[in-house]
């Protein structure tokens, strides 16, 4: 069998190295021409634990190979990105350009799978793509059981951790949306080959929206622990110890808050559900607006911190720690953190440290010779002000005795 992986990133690349674990021979797709030439030299351009010795090992037994053209496969998997434009309007022209792209190679039995997070209706969508470009072949048509096309498409979205993938990729359960029963079987079939856990077999419809549901309930939730960070704020009331107080409730386990939601699916996931179903998502709507509003509160914070020291910026120093969306990795897709270390950067200070141990050089959204990513030690140092946006396990080792004379804003609840 031979299978074709549409965009090696942070989801197609653990997915097409494990596929190649197995024994099958796998053809990664990608359009940044850097990318498929550091894959091929069996080396990894994301962190991700243990990814780069499975990497190495693929491409050394030569069943992962890495190009920028697509090719003649058995099965096609896209995970390519699904950002949304102005308006939070999903942009699903990455998944339209795959689409069309493997429609040129299609042949007669093969399979098609979807795995970007997409917006009800998404996977009706690239058949259509693809039956524009090949009508010479014929297509399943939603619950359709008795039609037999020449291909088989279904919906299967990825349900893993930033800094576990591998793991999950095998362990977690998937679900698995057909156009028709027979291409979800068919797609199970495949998954089967290296997912350990349970394959559920529903319609594509109903495992897109699975996939988006699952991010939305665990946004409500953040939004909730992230609105009582600011009643706590107001009523000057330690938010951490109210939570760890309220958790003691056996029904009861509220989450965590900190300075907004990032990542490429919790913070973009519930605006798809929120443009199918504008009137009925109140309370989605709701809780994307509250956490996407929480960094303007860490950015107040920063300037009452300025205020209680009597000095101007143009005299302070301010130490950003960390720039990620979560800790331990280097994903800074939609990262609040680095959202307000950037805004910060702009703000006027002496000097503002970065500190993020999970990259070599500052994103292009900075700019200025008094932005300087250093170890953090140094920004500790030199800084007035800390503020610690990432609760990386680095910054948990750090001593209280060097942060007694600094002004310090705390969004994750680590020195609180």
């Amino acid at each position: 069998m031979n299978v074709a992986v549409i965009g090696l990133g942070y989801i197609g690349l653990p997915t097409a190295a494990l596929i190649a674990s197995k024994g099958l021979n796998v053809v990664g797709v990608d359009t940044n021409q850097k990318i498929v030439d550091v894959i091929n030299e069996g080396k990894i351009h994301i962190i991700e634990p243990d990814l780069d010795v499975l990497v190495h090992r693929a491409v050394m037994d030569e069943n992962l190979h890495a190009t920028i053209k697509i090719k003649k496969a058995d099965v096609f998997l896209i995970a390519v990105p699904t950002p949304f434009k102005n308006n939070y309007v999903p942009d699903l022209s990455y998944i339209k350009s795959a689409a069309k792209s493997i429609a040129s190679v299609l042949k007669k039995g093969n399979l098609v799978i979807l795995e970007s997070t997409s917006p009800v209706g998404t996977t009706e969508k690239i058949i259509q793509w693809m039956r524009d470009e090949r009508p010479d072949l014929i297509f399943p048509e939603l619950e359709n059981n008795e039609l037999m096309p020449d291909i088989s498409v279904a919906y299967c979205p990825e349900r893993v951790l930033p800094g576990n993938v591998l793991t999950e990729l095998s362990e977690n359960d998937r679900i698995i949306g057909g156009v028709s029963n027979q291409c979800a079987l068919r797609a199970k079939d495949f998954y089967k080959i290296f997912v350990e856990a349970d394959c559920l077999v529903c319609d594509c419809r109903t495992a897109e929206l699975s996939k988006l549901v699952e991010n939305s309930f665990r946004d409500v939730n953040i939004a909730y622990a992230n609105e009582l960070s600011l009643i706590c704020d107001k009523l000057d009331i330690n938010v951490w110890k109210l939570i760890g107080l309220a958790n003691k409730h056996p029904r009861v386990n509220i989450l965590q808050p900190g300075p907004g939601v990032g990542g490429h699916c919790i913070a973009v996931d519930p605006w798809f559900i929120i443009d199918s179903a504008k009137d009925e998502s109140k309370l989605i709507r709701t809780a994307r607006l509250v956490n996407d509003d929480k960094p303007n509160f860490v950015l107040k914070k920063i300037e009452s911190a300025v205020r209680s020291t009597g000095k101007e910026k143009l005299n302070l120093s301010i130490a950003c720690l960390g720039l990620s969306f979560k800790p331990d990795i280097d994903d800074l897709r939609e990262s609040p953190a680095l959202n307000i270390a950037t805004k910060v950067s702009l703000m006027g200070f002496k000097e503002t440290f970065i500190v993020e141990p999970h990259i070599t050089q500052l994103p292009e959204d900075f700019c200025g010779q008094s932005i300087r990513l250093v170890e953090v030690h140094e920004a500790i140092k030199k800084s007035d002000i800390v503020v610690l946006l990432v609760d990386h396990q680095l910054f948990k080792s750090i001593e209280n005795d060097i942060l007694h004379d600094k002004k310090i804003i705390d969004t994750r609840g680590t020195w609180s």
